[in-house]
């Protein structure tokens, strides 16, 4: 594929303005500005308005399951009792252990990008707060990576779970697919995400929640959506 020069994009660019896209048509920008050789994710970040009348700063922390995945490829570890070992094998997981897995852990051989628990683990992996924390792989219930039901928890990260959290700065992102999807499908996954997103506003925010909302691919131009 031909690569485009910084004047194309520019010009790309220009079109926009003074015309309010549709969503479906800010996506088909995306991928028509997303001219490298590899498949190129599309993200969505936005601006969030975090502000309580009460309590401090809300902090966003939840997953949200796209329609029709993500396209990001997850190396799932899983963490359980002896006995569940062979269900982790057959899960799909390309790691998996006990306490065996805690020692690679601790030493700080970390060769996955998610990180899967059983209940019964917690204890013994909380210790590790301060190595798996920073790197966002610290389990959580909320975040669906505590379970019992290794399987379906596996399958949920492989097949299009995200986890999403704001910055200190009240920003969000999250891939939504890649270049290679269809618009309706960038579409129908842009429309559950931010839908998902709405649902988890307190009742303390006054206000727009979502003050801002871009789109852009790994490498390409940001889009603001609904502007002129």
């Amino acid at each position: 594929m031909k690569k485009r020069s910084k004047r194309y994009r520019s010009l790309l660019k220009a079109e926009t303005k003074g015309k309010k896209l549709s969503t479906k048509e800010i996506l088909e920008l995306v991928k028509k500005s997303s001219n490298l050789k590899f498949d190129e994710s599309v993200d969505v970040s936005l601006k969030m308005n975090l502000k309580q009348s009460k309590g401090g700063d809300f902090s966003l922390r939840t997953v949200v399951k796209l329609p029709n995945g993500s396209g990001k490829k997850e190396k799932v570890a899983v963490l359980c009792e002896p006995e569940k070992i062979e269900e982790a094998k057959k899960s799909g997981a390309e790691v998996f252990g006990s306490d065996d897995l805690i020692e690679k852990i601790s030493a700080g051989k970390i060769n996955f990008t998610k990180l899967i628990c059983t209940p019964s683990m917690m204890g013994k992996i909380g210790k590790h707060g301060k190595v798996l924390g920073p790197k966002g792989l610290m389990p959580n219930p909320k975040l669906g990576t505590v379970s019992n039901d290794i399987s379906k928890a596996v399958k949920d990260f492989k097949t299009g779970l995200v986890e999403i959290r704001n910055d200190k700065d009240g920003n969000l992102a999250s891939t939504i697919g890649r270049k290679s999807y269809t618009s309706e499908k960038l579409l129908e996954n842009y429309n559950y995400f931010i839908e998902s997103i709405k649902k988890e506003r307190p009742d303390t925010i006054k206000g727009e929640f979502i003050k801002n909302t871009f789109i852009s691919s790994t490498m390409g131009i940001s889009f603001k959506v609904g502007a002129k």
